[in-house]
């Protein structure tokens, strides 16, 4: 008889979905139709407790932090359409997410495993002798289209190509990732440091832009001038 396991479970959660579905059904907010405002000060706030408590937050938590604070920079600008599908977006994963906490509850509440109703893979005769038969004309004409149409689909050549993958685009959501890592110990560091290891010109367009942003969302603060400038990240106690 095997001894019983004990199972400790710390107060946490499984990932951001997780999070924010609680948060969703604490507040009592409408799923289909989630108030940013509402939402982004209750996600910021459990963050910080987190941080108050020491814990380490994971980037995927940090990730979708930057992800609201993009939606409710869009949601202030004149830009409906696509603060439309990102919240749609949004909404699609917190439902997909559910109905899988749901299905895993119900798999959990079975006393049967997964290898209970199983059998062995039957084997079936497979005849692969060709049956049909065609004149030589026909196999002739079918020669010549095959021909033709392999002439047709040949891969054209990668020079083709150099003008649309030669330079690459960076997102702005990426950046904005990127700066609140840079910046999440609390220490003001300098503006100029967050464009030392850009690459190309897309990067550094990006990175500004993801500053911009963040100055607009009132989660950074910059003081100084030109590439003396400090910046630095304000908790949700500084920003009201």
């Amino acid at each position: 008889m095997n001894e019983p396991v004990l199972s400790y479970h710390l107060e946490h959660f499984e990932g951001p979905l997780d999070l924010l579905l609680q948060l969703i059904a604490r507040n009592k907010l409408n799923i289909y139709d989630i108030d940013l405002t509402a939402l982004l000060a209750q996600y910021l706030e459990q963050m910080n407790r987190m941080e108050s408590q020491n814990l380490d937050i994971a980037s995927e938590f940090l990730e979708m932090a930057s992800r609201l604070v993009y939606m409710k920079t869009v949601s202030l600008l004149p830009r409906q359409e696509e603060v439309t599908a990102l919240k749609e977006a949004l909404t699609g994963e917190l439902l997909e997410y559910q109905v899988c906490q749901q299905l895993a509850r119900q798999l959990g509440e079975r006393t049967a495993g997964f290898d209970t109703f199983v059998r062995a893979p039957a084997t079936l005769p497979v005849d692969k002798t060709y049956q049909n038969i065609h004149a030589p004309e026909s196999l002739f004409d079918a020669y010549l289209a095959a021909v033709g149409r392999g002439q047709r689909r040949l891969p054209p050549p990668a020079t083709a190509f150099t003008k649309i993958v030669a330079r690459k685009v960076v997102a702005v959501s990426t950046k904005i990732v990127f700066v609140m890592r840079k910046l999440w110990s609390g220490a003001p560091k300098k503006l100029s440091a967050l464009f030392a290891g850009a690459k190309s010109r897309s990067e550094l367009v990006a990175t500004f832009l993801a500053v911009l942003e963040l100055c607009k969302a009132n989660r950074v603060e910059l003081h100084g001038d030109a590439a003396d400038a400090d910046i630095k990240l304000l908790k949700a106690r500084d920003r009201y």
